[in-house]
């Protein structure tokens, strides 16, 4: 297996903690412990013993992941460090060199390298701004051939915070179906929506589908490296004995923290920090915005705390990025790393006082640039 660089990651893990403001992180700001537990149930964690937890997750943080996906257990679930790992060892199991695996872009690219890896082929299945970042599933079904093993989702969406729609979400399945191939669907960023209805999953549209979901974006806990797998059982004690090759078990603290993140008094609290957040700063970015004229163009997120809109100005987005890195100590994931030249992703999960600054850092650069020249089309 011959892995390429994943570029976005290796240029956030180098910079992010060097830079003064940092607008390239996808999920919102992190909790502290004592924002996450209750008064009464701290002192408890320091009887905690740091032993290995059973290497696919506790019983009771796997129960308490299968009680949001209805009809599923504890059999159900297999917990990773973190969504990347339930991402990886979902692939691991389920694609072989010569398959192919439709991918929605733009989306995290962990996917995209990982595939290649494998000797298999990525099939792009792009979204387009023009229809507002939805899917068109019928060029979906003209991209599946008999090779296709695998269609990956990421929904809701990043870098475009977009949400499908679920007569999507069962056509996307009934492709699958009909190849014979499966769903892998990263929904890390539910629970993030800015109007506060939580997206629908495709848990339960299907017996070929396998969801991927963390703690690191939605919940502000990124620290923690908790993700998950749930999926049909007999495939989950697949991807478990994987896991027994990767990375063991969980730390025994974050698995005890994630229980109580997902607890039901809890979880609601921490999804309504996070929506309080992202509402707060979205009508920030957007006033910016407009103060540029026909500088940007935006089709709004519907979740996650992040925006993804076009820029005017003739600058490639690596070259925009590394100026504002270099110049005003600020770090944003330029369109390259999506493959998107004239795109950047901006965070919208600071505090509003550490966006504001952040935005006038950025104005900064761009009055360098000159006048905004709109956009041709």
């Amino acid at each position: 297996m011959k892995l390429e660089i994943f570029e976005m990651e290796r240029f956030q893990s180098i910079w992010e903690n060097r830079v003064e403001h940092n607008l390239s992180e996808s999920g919102v700001h992190p909790m502290s412990l004592g924002e996450l537990v209750p008064s009464q149930d701290r002192a408890a964690l320091f009887d905690e013993r740091f032993i290995y937890v059973q290497t696919n997750g506790s019983l009771g943080l796997r129960e308490a992941i299968a009680s949001w996906h209805p009809g599923a257990n504890a059999d159900n679930v297999v917990v990773g460090n973190g969504t990347s790992e339930a991402n990886f060892i979902s692939i691991w199991r389920l694609v072989e060199p010569g398959d192919e695996v439709v991918m929605m872009l733009p989306n995290y690219m962990q996917i995209w390298g990982v595939v290649r890896g494998q000797g298999a082929t990525v099939v792009p299945w792009r979204l387009s701004e023009e229809r507002g970042w939805e899917a068109d599933v019928d060029e979906l079904a003209s991209l599946v051939t008999p090779r296709t093993k695998l269609i990956a989702v990421c929904n809701p969406n990043n870098p475009t915070g977009s949400i499908l729609s679920e007569a999507a979400m069962r056509a996307i399945v009934a492709v699958a179906e009909k190849a014979g191939a499966w769903v892998l669907a990263d929904e890390v960023y539910r629970g993030a929506e800015l109007d506060g209805r939580e997206t629908r999953s495709f848990w339960g549209l299907s017996d070929r589908v396998l969801v991927a979901g963390g703690l690191s974006k939605a919940y502000g806990l990124p620290g923690l490296r908790i993700g998950w797998v749930v999926s049909q059982a007999p495939l989950i004690a697949e991807l478990w004995a994987r896991k027994d090759y990767l990375s063991i078990s969980p730390g025994s603290l974050s698995d005890r923290l994630a229980q109580v993140a997902l607890r039901p008094d809890v979880r609601p609290k921490i999804l309504e920090r996070t929506r309080g957040i992202v509402n707060a700063n979205f009508p920030v970015l957007v006033e910016w915005m407009k103060r540029h004229g026909e500088g940007f163009r935006l089709v709004p997120p519907r979740a996650g705390a992040i925006a993804y809109p076009r820029y005017s100005w003739p600058i490639n987005s690596t070259k925009l990025v590394e100026r504002l890195r270099d110049e005003e100590s600020l770090l944003m994931v330029p369109g390259d790393q999506f493959g998107m030249d004239g795109y950047l992703r901006i965070g919208l999960g600071n505090e509003p006082a550490g966006l504001k600054a952040s935005l006038s850092r950025i104005d900064r650069v761009l009055a360098s640039l000159g006048p905004a020249p709109g956009f041709k089309s």
